[in-house]
């Protein structure tokens, strides 16, 4: 009895140096610091597209923010026309979300992970759609949830490897599909493509976006696309109770940008 009650704990023991030296039971890294979007650069020429870098400047006379004023000095409230708003998401009112399904215990599950700490900014003028420009948008995978710690633990630790790879990155290479002009609280559907970072790989990716100004001043809208598992290495690792996980990942980027 007693070399059965060994060998059985010999067992548990080596399983579990097994699951946590494969990072199903460490505690993952914490996000290094409260996100923050990268300055947005001035485009080169009114309609091209801004690549976001860390050491661009805004040229001042290229994006303006002061705003109006009418005959008595006042403020009006409203970006003058042609003049372009650099809109910042705000972390308090956004929110980053990825989907896929798997079965759990056999049951069909669809797991969703959730942050709030995306950054990123967007220049509109809205009497003048053409010369619209978005900035890099960052997300912290460090904070991605879900409903189960395991799970976390095992996508932040395996899946993502966010202690070697703290973000994921987007980097717009161009816009498409913007109209002309927009009022406040019309919404434009347009797609921005550009380059996904998921750990140290990328790979084109194109994100469809609804979005409006609203009648506080501020930009909101959704973008959404799809990438395969496979383009990133993404492999799920051998856990009991979990298989047939979807190879489509859906993305979610629900946003509030305040004028800055």
């Amino acid at each position: 009895m007693h070399k059965k009650t060994l060998m059985v704990m010999l067992i548990v023991t080596a399983l579990t140096l097994l699951v946590s030296a494969c990072g199903l039971l460490q505690e993952p890294e914490e996000a290094s610091a409260p996100i923050s979007a990268t300055a947005l650069a001035a485009a080169t020429k009114p309609g091209d597209p801004v690549m976001d870098t860390p050491d661009a400047e805004i040229e001042e006379d290229t994006i303006e923010t002061e705003e109006p004023q009418s005959e008595d000095g006042q403020d009006t409230g409203q970006a003058a026309p042609g003049a372009l708003t650099v809109y910042q998401i705000s972390q308090a009112d956004s929110e980053v979300r990825f989907e896929l399904d798997e079965d759990l215990r056999g049951v069909r599950t669809t797991v969703v992970g959730t942050t709030d700490q995306v950054a990123g900014e967007i220049a509109v003028d809205p009497s003048d759609l053409s010369t619209a420009q978005v900035g890099v948008i960052q997300i912290n995978t460090r904070t991605l949830l879900t409903d189960n710690n395991f799970r976390n633990r095992a996508i932040q630790n395996e899946i993502l490897k966010t202690g070697d790879f703290e973000f994921i990155t987007f980097t717009p290479t161009s816009i498409s599909g913007l109209p002309e002009s927009a009022g406040v609280g019309e919404e434009v559907t347009f797609t921005v493509e550009g380059e996904l970072t998921i750990r140290d790989i990328t790979n084109p990716v194109d994100f469809t976006i609804v979005a409006a100004i609203d009648s506080d001043g501020r930009l909101i809208g959704t973008a959404t696309a799809v990438v395969q598992r496979a383009d990133y290495g993404l492999n799920i690792p051998n856990v009991p109770n979990v298989a047939n996980v979807e190879e489509e990942v859906e993305l979610y980027i629900e946003f509030v940008a305040i004028a800055s």
